[in-house]
């Protein structure tokens, strides 16, 4: 392996592809969204063959919709602070332009020809829908072809494996991902993306709803155009039905700084490699100095109860999605025997022992870690932790696997918590581990997602660049 396929990650050097700083030379005229568009797909050429990170690409159309943009620009008629921005689609929604396979061979060229709501929400906010990027089987945990964009003998996570590598290689300034587990706040560790899972619902999943706690999010190479792609997304389509939908300022929020953090230990910090630990700690450290509070388990009643109950987030995240998916992967078993992956179908055998009864009182603990996570309001304005065990593992490694159920892509045990609990949560990419990219998560209450991303952005500030090894 070559020095231009294997890169060493650094925090401190790594610059990442942002659009945000483009914007002032499309009003001067020195730079255009069709020259950007063209600055992507050179990226892509150069690092697609070993990356893997798209299903489909749109070029043609791409281009359409970047001449356009440029053309509002050269008129200083905008439609949004995204005009022109390409973006890539994760490839379980669906694109009115391009197929929706879902990762699985199942739904090859399945195309039903309209655009899903966040993705009609992007295009009429000018983005350049250039193509859909890989997920894993039905966005569970069978692995697609992506590797990571720093080593291709590792994961870039999964299941937004596309949308986290598509980032980090630079090919897009930002990418849809979703996450039931750990699928947007985990790759973006992986791939040393800036990503946002906010508050259940706050993002509307058009016909992805199948799952009571899946959340629909944002990869990006940048904390400014992370919020501003999730807040164009809430301005046009807002959030699930019957939800409010994202609230915040339609510009990014400034860094700002928090008085006392929690320390989120869950399912997590035992398996934690002793590199990353280290590095957290340096991390925590540059906060302390910053005259945060941090607040360990132990240093206070409720973040005891806390902790407590998500001591089983990763289990209470299985039964339930078992349970919901029970019906469709049924339908799918049926009408095509043996399609469908062994980690699918033990996820199959498991939802059919889960009783309505046991479906209940898996809800009932859900809403229990919930009202804990609220009653630690008073407490701390946020939760820290890795985003991430470590660095990603290599390809094929089922660390982190529940028996049958094959989490080939990385253990998720940090980030089923903030799954559970529908609670906003940012990755901020200021580690490196051996010269790969860990993340630091930041998880608030419901609804607090811009005082999520505003601490988060603070939080890059104050750590710096925190490398290991």
């Amino acid at each position: 392996m070559d020095s231009a396929t294997r890169q060493r990650y650094s925090p401190a050097t790594f610059r990442p592809l942002t659009f945000h700083d483009a914007v002032p030379r499309f009003r001067d005229g020195s730079d255009s969204p069709r020259a950007y568009l063209e600055r992507c797909l050179a990226a892509i050429e150069a690092r697609e063959p070993e990356v893997k990170a798209w299903v489909t690409l749109n070029i043609e159309g791409a281009r359409r919709a970047a001449d356009a943009a440029s053309a509002r620009w050269r008129a200083a008629r905008p439609l949004s602070a995204i005009d022109g921005m390409p973006v890539g689609i994760k490839d379980l929604f669906e694109t009115r332009d391009m197929p929706t396979e879902m990762g699985s061979p199942l739904f090859k060229g399945n195309n039903p020809g309209r655009d899903t709501a966040h993705v009609r929400a992007l295009r009429e906010a000018g983005a350049v829908v250039l193509g859909k990027t890989v997920t894993t089987e039905l966005g569970m945990s069978h692995p697609g072809p992506t590797t990571n964009p720093f080593d291709p003998t590792r994961t870039p996570g999964g299941s937004s494996s596309g949308s986290a590598a598509a980032v980090g290689a630079g090919m897009v300034p930002a990418a849809i991902g979703s996450q039931v587990v750990g699928s947007v706040i985990r790759p973006a560790s992986f791939c040393a993306n800036w990503a946002i899972k906010p508050t259940i619902g706050a993002l509307n999943r058009g016909e992805r709803q199948g799952l009571s706690h899946s959340h629909l999010g944002v990869h990006a190479g940048s904390a400014q155009d992370m919020w501003q792609v999730a807040i164009e997304i809430a301005l046009r389509a807002g959030g699930d039905p019957g939800q409010p939908g994202l609230y915040g300022a339609s510009v990014p929020p400034a860094p700002a700084r928090p008085g006392r953090l929690v320390v989120l230990h869950g399912e997590g910090w035992a398996k934690t490699g002793a590199a990353t630990r280290e590095a957290f700690d340096r991390v925590l450290a540059a906060l302390r100095a910053e005259d945060v509070t941090i607040l360990e388990p132990g240093a206070h009643p409720l973040v005891d109860a806390f902790e407590a109950a998500i001591g089983d987030a990763m289990a209470l995240t299985r039964d339930i999605c078992a349970y919901e998916m029970r019906w469709t992967i049924e339908n799918l078993v049926d009408k095509h025997p043996g399609g469908i992956s062994d980690s699918l179908m033990a996820r199959l055998r498991l939802g059919r022992t889960i009783t309505l009864d046991a479906y209940r009182d898996l809800l009932r603990r859900r809403a229990e870690a919930r009202a804990r996570l609220a009653a630690l309001a008073p407490v701390a304005e946020a939760a820290i932790a890795p985003a991430a065990l470590g660095p990603a593992p290599k390809l094929g490694d089922t660390g982190g696997s529940q028996g049958e159920i094959l989490h080939t892509t990385g253990d998720p045990s940090y980030n089923a918590a903030s799954s559970i609990l529908g609670a906003p949560t940012v990755t901020v990419p200021v580690m490196a581990v051996g010269g790969m990219p860990v993340g630091v998560q930041v998880m608030g209450q419901h609804h607090m997602d811009e005082r999520v991303v505003a601490i988060a952005r603070w939080l890059a500030q104050a750590a710096g660049a925190v490398e290991i090894g």
